[in-house]
């Protein structure tokens, strides 16, 4: 068997200049993958994204508070009609008039909570039967 001329690679060392590059190049390579598609963020868009799902989080709370009061009310058909009556850009000042979306300690609705309520009580077919008048039949 023939023997290379040059040793091959077990004779090749790189100099301290192409050790360096390639370490820099690999080192940024991995930091451009990682933050484009390997879902890595920075401390300040930890934040960000913390804060966002916290809002998202308090807002499907107050809206679930929001249905549940609405539909317990005792004119709740009443309202429920006059609600779908109402054209998209009312329902939401129907709904933050009418105080469902307004829990004890906040002294106005919150941010978005007061869409998804109307969303969720436009959704209804029908009002669901009250606690108290299923436990009396």
């Amino acid at each position: 068997m023939p023997e290379a001329k040059d040793g091959g690679w077990s004779t090749y060392h790189p100099s301290k200049k192409l050790w360096i590059w390639s370490t820099v190049s690999s080192s940024l390579l991995t930091m451009v993958v990682g933050f484009t598609v390997g879902g890595w963020t920075t401390p300040g868009g930890s934040e960000v994204l913390a804060e966002q799902a916290v809002r998202k989080a308090r807002a499907e709370l107050i809206s679930e508070i929001c249905v549940h009061k609405f539909v317990s009310a005792a004119n709740a058909d009443e309202n429920l009609k006059e609600l779908k009556s109402k054209s998209v850009w009312e329902q939401d000042d129907f709904i933050a008039n009418g105080g469902w979306a307004t829990v004890a300690g906040l002294s106005e609705p919150v941010p978005k909570a007061v869409d998804a309520c109307a969303d969720a009580l436009m959704d209804l077919k029908e009002l669901p039967l009250k606690e108290d008048a299923q436990t009396s039949s």
